[in-house]
């Protein structure tokens, strides 16, 4: 096509919308996770693998926000983590957080970045305030109406004893 670079060819952001990912998120991206040095579409997928692995010695997460290198889905460039590719100018991820590394091009879950706890959450920034003294995000009708039990999110689960 006439305009079109085989050096690089730049294709419009939204291109490729909705049709690539995982059952966990649609994105035009896969992750490079550190840890093991393998591609996967997200850092759900890698623990899913990873956690199933024979051996329990070689079970392991993903740390979101060390992952430093992504995979276009599109042009199959690894680059370092961004919203657009920098080889073929499409948008990784509708929604992008820098911080958690994470992508989602499905934008009606209302996804947001909390600083304060650290992590994206969904259900719309309007829709939530944060508990300085829980550590936690609640929907804005317990605020004031809600008993606060200090640091509750940093706790160990009384089911699984994770934090």
């Amino acid at each position: 096509m006439a305009g079109d670079s085989v050096i690089s060819p730049q294709r419009s952001k939204d291109f490729g919308k909705h049709e690539h990912g995982c059952d966990h998120y649609k994105r035009r991206c896969k992750i490079l996770a550190p840890c093991c040095n393998k591609i996967f579409p997200c850092r759900h997928c890698h623990n899913e693998t990873s956690n199933s692995l024979s051996n329990p010695k070689d079970h392991h997460d993903l740390v979101r926000q060390d992952v430093k290198q992504v995979i276009c889905s599109i042009c199959n460039t690894q680059q370092e983590v961004t919203q657009v590719c920098s080889h073929c100018g499409v948008n990784m991820g509708e929604y992008f957080c820098d911080i958690c590394k994470f992508y989602d091009d499905d934008i009606t879950k209302g996804q947001f970045h909390c600083n304060d706890c650290g992590i994206c959450r969904v259900g719309g920034r309007d829709k939530f305030f944060h508990c300085e003294k829980c550590g936690s995000c609640y929907t804005v009708d317990l605020r004031d109406n809600h008993f606060c039990v200090e640091n509750s999110m940093k706790s160990y689960c009384p089911i699984c004893f994770e934090l």
